[in-house]
């Protein structure tokens, strides 16, 4: 019994490294802060997606943080660690111009590393274009982070994480 466990582990691991030697070589590159992110609407079925690095020509200019398109919307996720918070942004944009959303109400909804729930409002930076909260807690670990965004009644999810 051992042994066939072994072999179909083998077997999985063979597959899916053949399977990255023949892809297209379209792939996206996972970002330095996140290793995922994941995304849903009330539209849409929810998938996992990795964040893609994002260049001008593609999807306009990237701000460094985690990118999840979803639907007709573009959430890019970026965490600033500072002394004693961290400083959280997140550009929500139309994702066909990319031209920012202002008038939506978004939310966060923070685990942190000790399990503990945290919500926390985001509010809309107008000279900045973009939402902005920040996060009291420095406990080192990692954080998984859902935001929700409310756009006239239509709503957009992007889930994800950060390491303090």
């Amino acid at each position: 019994m051992k042994s066939l466990k072994l072999r179909l582990i083998f077997l999985g691991t063979v597959g899916l490294l053949f399977l990255a030697a023949c892809s297209n070589g379209n792939q996206t590159a996972i970002t330095e802060n996140s290793p995922t992110a994941s995304t849903s609407t009330t539209e849409t079925k929810s998938a996992p997606v990795s964040p893609a690095a994002k260049t001008n020509s593609q999807h306009g200019a990237s701000k460094g943080g985690q990118v999840v398109e979803t639907g007709k919307y573009h959430l890019e996720f970026v965490a600033g660690k500072e002394a004693n918070q961290t400083h959280i942004d997140l550009y929500l944009q139309t994702s066909d111009n990319h031209e920012a959303v202002p008038d939506a109400k978004v939310t966060s909804q923070i685990q942190l590393p000790d399990g503990k729930q945290k919500s926390i409002p985001l509010t809309y930076d107008a000279s900045g274009k973009h939402y902005k909260a920040n996060l009291a807690e420095n406990v080192p670990g990692q954080y998984q982070v859902k935001i929700t965004a409310d756009i006239k009644g239509e709503k957009v999810n992007g889930r994800f994480n950060f390491n303090r």
